[in-house]
């Protein structure tokens, strides 16, 4: 920082989870002065309550098919699962990674304040009584569980507390059809919980391709999730040691928990926003502009606070290109076509680009392909689950505009093909490329 600078800092970021830290440590590795500011641990959502946890449960869970099939190879396997060694060893790897945040931010220069930090000037913050000032600020706070204000919603647990669970409970209704409740469907039904799935809509993950949806749920249920489509949660009482939950269709439940997993919002709570007049959408949104921008010239937000693309590596990419731009004459912006996602659900699902409904809307002619079958890894077993795939041609230029996959490893097939999509494969290409056999990857090669 030059000497004669007004500011103690030149970039404060409050929030240091994925995006947050990115961007200190890119601004503190270009010979800047950072500040980033936490009022919890260090990592944010995705390290300490969220993908990375939660994947872990969901590796947790695979086992039980890969149990299921192992006989079928000759194994005679004899499994007791224990949640409390899971839940022992999952919080030991979220507390190792806490600390290796701590040491990347330590190694590259940035001073973490720990507390909440708030907004009291277009460059200053305060945080624990002290007032720091930089030429830009950054929010990367990121977003927080809502539940419905409805009675006896206290009885709820969120996603955090489905993570902290000290036990496991025998039967459990999750409200909610999205990433977030299907997840935590799949993992405790695998583990031996009676799952309830309540959801308004029919079928499950709105915003997915239609095919994708129909297949995953019929799957959800064939794996003994008992889906109720067309439902609400109207009203949650306690009765006895029991949750009593009064559905919409004149339905009760009653359950040991009740997990609401109806979305999330940025966390935007007192950060003194209206005060210094950073714009805020009626959805709790902070509004910027292509720069990552607000209404006030020298404060930015990136990653959840501010997109509707609620994924880690999203905020990473805003942050980084983010303090490019600012310290370093970067030219570079993050591109939100292709943005390739997944749903660590049993069975998995992973997706890219356009749904076919979006796709009719984006181009003038398309083609469809799909295919549906039984993977090599459960083709002699007792496991029933099938692969499906579909993508989506736009034949005005032969290029693949969205590609699905429910199944076995979709997440790590689809990435690879969400680089070429990127690079803008045509449909021709793919068919010109030599398949890796035996895999569930080569049916994307040989689609016809």
């Amino acid at each position: 920082m030059a000497n004669d600078s007004p500011y103690d800092y030149d970039l404060i970021v409050i929030g240091a989870g994925s995006g947050g830290v990115r961007a200190a440590r890119v601004a503190a590795g270009l010979g800047r002065k950072v500040a980033i500011i936490e009022e919890d641990k260090v990592g944010g959502t995705c390290v300490i309550r969220g993908c990375v946890p939660k994947k872990l449960l969901a590796y947790a869970a695979a086992y039980r098919k890969s149990l299921q099939a192992a006989p079928a190879f000759g194994w005679d396997m004899q499994a007791q699962f224990d949640w409390s060694t899971l839940k022992a060893n999952k919080d030991a790897e979220v507390d190792r990674l806490n600390r290796i945040y701590l040491r990347l931010l330590a190694d590259s220069g940035v001073e973490l304040y720990q507390g909440h930090g708030r907004l009291t000037g277009a460059h200053s913050v305060t945080v624990n009584g002290e007032t720091l000032t930089a030429g830009h600020i950054l929010i990367a706070t990121g977003s927080h569980n809502v539940c419905p204000d409805i009675p006896g919603i206290e009885l709820a647990i969120d996603s955090d507390g489905a993570l902290s669970l000290e036990r496991l409970p025998q039967r459990m209704a999750i409200k909610g059809g999205g990433y977030i409740a299907v997840e935590f469907a799949s993992i405790f039904n695998a583990l031996g919980v009676e799952v309830y799935l309540v959801y308004r809509g029919n079928p499950v993950l709105r915003g997915f391709d239609m095919d994708i949806r129909i297949f995953a749920q019929k799957a959800f249920s064939a794996n003994g999730i008992q889906v109720i489509n067309n439902a609400d949660v109207m009203a949650v009482r306690q009765v006895d040691e029991y949750k009593e939950l009064s559905l919409s269709n004149g339905e009760i439940l009653t359950v040991d928990a009740f997990l609401c997993a109806t979305g999330r919002r940025p966390n935007t709570r007192d950060l003194g926003l209206h005060e210094v007049g950073v714009a805020v959408a009626e959805d709790g949104k902070i509004l910027v502009n292509r720069e990552q921008q607000t209404s006030v010239a020298s404060i930015y937000a990136v990653g959840d606070v501010c997109n509707d693309y609620n994924l880690t590596p999203v905020a990473i990419k805003e942050g980084h290109l983010l303090a490019e731009r600012l310290f370093a004459g970067g030219s570079r912006y993050p591109e939100y076509d292709n943005v390739p996602t997944a749903v660590f659900s049993i069975l998995e699902i992973a997706t890219c680009g356009f749904t076919e409904e979006q796709a009719k809307a984006h181009c003038s002619d398309i083609a469809v392909y799909t295919s549906t079958f039984r993977p090599m890894k459960y083709a002699m077993s007792t496991v029933e689950e099938k692969t499906f795939i579909k993508m989506i041609v736009d034949k005005a230029n032969d290029k693949v505009v969205g590609l699905h996959i429910a199944g076995a490893d979709a997440a790590e097939i689809l990435q690879g093909f969400a680089a070429a999509m990127k690079a803008g494969i045509t449909k021709e290409r793919l068919d010109a490329t030599i398949g890796i056999h035996p895999t569930s990857a080569e049916e994307i090669v040989t689609l016809r």
